[in-house]
């Protein structure tokens, strides 16, 4: 067995959730997904195609009909991007992989800012390149990038950049200047992008289009970039499994032949899942945003009101990351959280060293009163922490 897997971590995330099952009880904020279905039109395509007898393979590329609605989809927000750009995948995850095995090579330098999903910092690794991590640094709970520190790591000899952005777990969210200064230094270093943009319409800052900026606006379509989306969040369809690239058109036949040694192609019904929800995607991402927003805005107040607990209000994403103070160990913490108040939270451990103390809360809910609940147990908690050992086990 090759080395770099078998000193691959397992899932911090996990451990956690681990500890909880079986619980009923628990009030489960650890994973990145909302408590709601996924719309019952998107499920309905879905029925549909299999009772059609659609249950073989379809192009390595994706279905021509999903292709051309991704390019109305993503043209209307970010310029022409043609179906000759696309690839439809067997989820985020898979596209990240399948990106990541195009571009570099054992022994390649690969930048990434953290802290960021542990995906985009294991991917590399388990390919054998050679990881540095520029981490972004919290100001009054809200995480932010040092631009200059990143240009000054990305030299001649990197050949990929990882961005995550609007981020997970911290929500922090790239501007359009500071996208277009990475652009044009990576150019000159001849280095390829990777952004990971699957949380772009989870955007609360008010936009012309709908959502956060995006590589897409600035980059050329010959640029060194591979833009990376999923239907997971946006939609409601996290276990469903779709999502696709857009990368420039040379890149395109190469990914084709890679998704045939991967999963030969994503599912026709879960494609055809994918084609609802791009048609009527009105009816759902505003309202799912709108959701969010409201239970963002529920949850950091009441985070904030709680002594000793550094938040902010991230501008993107889904997510709370906040640090509780005098708890470092957010590990052994989240597991107690669970234990001892079934309260279900992800540890900084999952994420990046830097976040020491961190703990991130998926606030994606249908009913804002879960986080209410959530924040009571939390503070219940702590003050069974403030009490003499005695007095606490009573």
């Amino acid at each position: 067995m090759r080395n770099a897997i078998q000193n691959l971590g397992e899932s911090r995330i996990r451990e956690v959730a681990n500890a909880g099952l079986g619980r009923p009880d628990v009030l489960a904020f650890w994973f990145g997904e909302s408590d709601e279905v996924t719309p019952d039109f998107i499920r309905q395509a879905a029925i549909d195609s299999i009772q059609r007898g659609e249950t073989f393979y379809s192009h390595n590329l994706g279905l021509p009909e999903l292709r051309e609605e991704i390019s109305r989809y993503m043209s209307a927000r970010h310029g022409a991007v043609s179906v000759d750009r696309l690839a439809v995948t067997s989820g985020g995850v898979n596209a990240l992989m399948l990106a990541m095995q195009q571009l570099i090579d054992a022994g390649d330098e690969v930048v990434a800012v953290t802290p960021v999903w542990p995906n985009l910092t294991a991917q590399p690794v388990i390919l054998g390149a050679r990881l540095v991590c520029v981490p972004l640094r919290p100001i009054d709970g809200a995480w932010q990038l040092d631009l200059e520190t990143l240009i000054k790591a990305i030299t001649p000899a990197t050949k990929l950049l990882v961005i995550n952005a609007p981020n997970n777990p911290t929500g922090w969210t790239l501007s359009a200047d500071e996208q277009r200064r990475l652009l044009d230094h990576c150019r000159r270093t001849g280095t390829w992008i990777l952004a990971d943009e699957v949380y772009e319409r989870l955007d609360y800052e008010p936009s012309a289009n709908g959502c956060a900026p995006s590589f897409l606006d600035i980059a050329t379509p010959e640029d060194r970039l591979v833009v990376v989306h999923s239907f997971s969040k946006s939609f409601l369809m996290t276990g469903w499994r779709l999502g696709w690239l857009v990368m420039p058109a040379d890149m395109t036949p190469h990914m084709g032949k890679l998704i045939e040694f991967n999963t030969s192609c994503a599912s026709v019904f879960t494609q055809r899942a994918g084609v609802a929800a791009l048609q009527r995607t009105d009816e759902v991402t505003p309202r799912v945003v709108a959701q969010l927003k409201v239970c963002r805005d529920t949850l950091i107040p009441l985070l904030k009101a709680i002594p000793g607990v550094e938040v902010a209000a991230a501008p993107g994403g889904m997510y709370a990351f906040f640090r509780l103070e005098g708890f470092d160990n957010s590990l052994a913490t989240a597991k107690r959280l669970v234990l001892e108040a079934g309260l279900g939270l992800a540890p900084r451990e999952a994420f990046a060293p830097e976040a020491r103390g961190w703990l991130r809360w998926c606030f994606a809910s249908r009913d804002p009163q879960r986080l209410v609940f959530g924040v009571q147990r939390l503070e219940k908690w702590l003050a069974q922490q403030a009490l003499p050992p005695s007095d606490a086990a009573i």
